[in-house]
């Protein structure tokens, strides 16, 4: 892109990285209400429903239609007037899967319809949208890009005119704001905002101030973008290769639960790429052939390394290539125990078990003798 761009062009561009991802890209207007081909029946649905029921039934072959047009109505509904926590109630379906029963010719059967096939990217519906207009309560708007997962919109992107002395990122982020507030129901869903002028970009979640919105600095991880490259780029290519996009959701998102207070916490590229690398590392020296020897991970003052802990330790509890681990944590400070036991209790979704504190060194020698 040149050096003078406008808005128009920055949004064809990040059209352009997702189908490069191969993502298939659409204006909204192809499938709106009134196109010929309509995947909408009204402005007001921010669900593509029938991407949602046919990924549905491709993922979960053995579950009848009546079961999954069950799931699909719990995936809609929202349960309270709080957004954030119909966001959570959300992200965990999305996660986990929604519990369904079925009646067959034998029993009652008990199942889960899964959301996404976490395993094979390509089994899922992956698509993107520009100018998707959406009429709530009589307000009309129209967010620049929205990523669609089976249906599901599960990312906003908002872009500004880079050439605009007024149009700023942070004029972007207040634009999701208003749309928080006007078009609820699109946020529900979403679990990853991002802002840009396609220099630069930066992303956060629902809950997230402006000052917690970050830049992501690396496609692959293995070096950061050089000086001069364009933001947006390296966040689409880093952020939502389907792969990763699907790591990022079912590993390294949180919430953190007081009261009605809610506050969604994401990783950042830093802290996704460490918790990969030392799971490699971890699985290696494990191994037979290991040499038990899993490694270093260097934190600096407020690079999140509490979180960082607890986001490895949720996927390394889950890794199908080690039995059942038992994670002992070793503090040289009782104000930093409370500390991380704080973050790994409040991230108990994530570790799937709810974390014990030891008391003293014979508290610690029963907790190890349970068998979890």
């Amino acid at each position: 892109m040149s050096g003078k761009f406008t808005e128009s062009i920055v949004e064809a561009a990040t059209l352009e990285w997702f189908a490069e991802l191969n993502y298939i890209t659409l204006n909204a207007s192809e499938i709106a209400p009134d196109a010929p081909n309509p995947e909408r029946q009204t402005y007001a649905d921010v669900v593509l429903i029938t991407r949602l029921r046919d990924s549905l039934a491709t993922i979960n072959p053995q579950i009848p239609a009546d079961a999954i047009e069950d799931a699909i109505r719990k995936l809609s509904r929202s349960e309270t007037l709080n957004l954030s926590e119909n966001n959570r109630r959300f992200h965990k379906f999305l996660t986990d899967g929604v519990d369904v029963e079925y009646q067959t010719s034998e029993r009652i059967v008990y199942d889960q319809v899964k959301i996404i096939d976490f395993s094979n990217p390509e089994n899922n519906d992956w698509v993107v949208l520009n100018q998707f207009t959406i009429i709530e309560d009589k307000k009309d708007r129209r967010p620049d890009v929205i990523v669609f997962l089976n249906g599901l919109p599960l990312a906003v992107i908002e872009l500004k005119n880079p050439t605009s002395e007024n149009a700023t990122i942070k004029g972007a982020f207040n634009q999701l704001q208003t749309y928080k507030n006007d078009i609820p129901s699109l946020f529900r869903y979403n679990e990853i905002l991002v802002v840009s002028d396609g220099t630069e970009a930066r992303t956060g979640t629902l809950t997230a101030d402006w000052e917690r919105f970050m830049p992501w600095r690396t496609i692959e991880g293995d070096q950061l973008a050089e000086k001069g490259t364009l933001e947006l780029e390296t966040l689409i290519k880093g952020i939502f290769e389907k792969s990763r996009f699907l790591d990022l959701i079912k590993h390294f998102i949180v919430f953190e639960v007081d009261g009605s207070d809610i506050i969604k916490k994401i990783a950042g590229y830093h802290q996704f790429h460490a918790v990969n690398k030392a799971i490699t590392s971890t699985i290696t020296a494990t191994s037979p052939a290991g040499d038990k020897r899993v490694g270093v991970v260097w934190h600096t003052q407020g690079s999140g390394k509490s979180l960082t802990m607890a986001f490895y330790a949720g996927k390394i509890i889950q890794n199908p290539q080690l039995e059942n681990p038992t994670l002992v944590i070793v503090c040289d400070r009782n104000d930093l125990d409370d500390q991380l036991f704080n973050t790994f209790a409040i991230c108990s979704d994530l570790l799937r078990q709810t974390p014990t504190q030891a008391e003293d060194r014979e508290h610690l020698q029963q907790l190890l003798q349970v068998a979890y």
